[in-house]
């Protein structure tokens, strides 16, 4: 929640979002979270308000579930925490709604949600969650969910379907993919109120003993998500390696060795230190950043490794 909260200077609608987070606590929004899973059979479901969200439908980064994109755990903390800053802060157009703080977002919401259905973009083949949809006045909650997921990567990695995101029923699986085939929908992330990365700190599990990269890497599925990470804490005490990308990351290691690889020579680089903190900074355009380090013990460049 505080991701979709975090102000986005120079957007349109998200420079100051503390009338959507004002609006959430005057509709006394409120987020459960429960044990289980969502499967139809969880007697806690009729026994709470507001949106739920379940044990088993968060990922942590790092972990098993995450690591390998297990769709049988897939992370839909995105999606049900979206539902509800947009039922609660955003607005939702239509009956059975609550006052909302950005109705002109929710209106291009509504159009692109529209435009997806009447041109089969979204909802593909689902009929009848579509009528269902429609009785309850949730089909915007629901597109949007799905634009945010492919937006950040989460159905990169689904196998079940080459080409369609959101289960097969959202033709954007990648962003890439949303800007040439829902282009109203890329539109609603592009400089309006969702940041192009994650702005909160990752903390990667404890059970993570290897690499972590934020570059992507076809061979890793979970690297279409965390490729739009630039902020990590790695937890534990395993010796481990973080590949960066080219957001300007932050990374700060646990307790045992760790090595940050970079993609360059070393010869390509400069490295400072600031108050302890070490600075290493790509002088090639667009390919690694300006890295701020702390609690790392190596460098790793194609040409050499350097002990900080």
């Amino acid at each position: 929640m505080e991701f979709y909260l975090t102000n986005y200077p120079g957007s349109q609608y998200g420079s100051d979002k503390s009338e959507v987070a004002n609006q959430m606590a005057e509709n006394n929004a409120l987020l459960c979270l429960l044990n289980g899973q969502d499967d139809g059979t969880n007697p806690i479901s009729d026994q709470v308000t507001g949106q739920p969200l379940y044990k088993n439908e968060i990922q942590v980064e790092g972990g098993e579930w995450y690591m390998n994109q297990d769709y049988d755990h897939r992370d839909a903390s995105f999606e049900e925490i979206l539902h509800f800053v947009h039922d609660n802060g955003i607005g939702v157009d239509g009956p059975n709604t609550l006052p909302g703080a950005l109705p002109l977002y929710q209106a291009e919401i509504r159009a692109a949600q529209e435009n997806a259905l009447s041109n089969n973009l979204w909802g593909i083949g689902q009929e009848q969650w579509i009528q269902e949809l429609t009785a309850e006045n949730s089909l915007t909650q629901e597109y949007l969910a799905s634009v945010v997921d492919a937006y950040y990567g989460l159905w990169g990695a689904f196998t079940e379907n080459e080409t369609n995101g959101m289960w097969g029923f959202y033709v954007g699986k990648t962003r890439e993919d949303m800007e040439i085939d829902d282009p109203m929908g890329y539109a609603l992330m592009d400089n309006k109120f969702f940041h192009p990365y994650l702005t909160y700190n990752a903390r990667i599990d404890s059970s993570l003993n290897g690499n972590f990269s934020l570059k992507f890497d076809a061979s890793k599925p979970y690297t279409h998500h965390s490729r739009y990470l630039r902020d990590i804490t790695l937890l534990g005490s395993n010796n481990n390696t973080v590949t960066v990308n080219e957001l300007n990351n932050s990374i700060k290691g646990n307790k045992g060795v760790n090595t940050v690889i970079f993609s360059g020579l070393s010869e390509e680089y400069t490295i400072t230190e600031e108050n302890g903190i070490t600075i290493v900074s790509d002088k090639v355009e667009n390919r690694d950043g300006v890295n701020s380090l702390s609690k790392v013990e190596k460098l790793k460049f194609i040409d050499q490794t350097i002990d900080l």
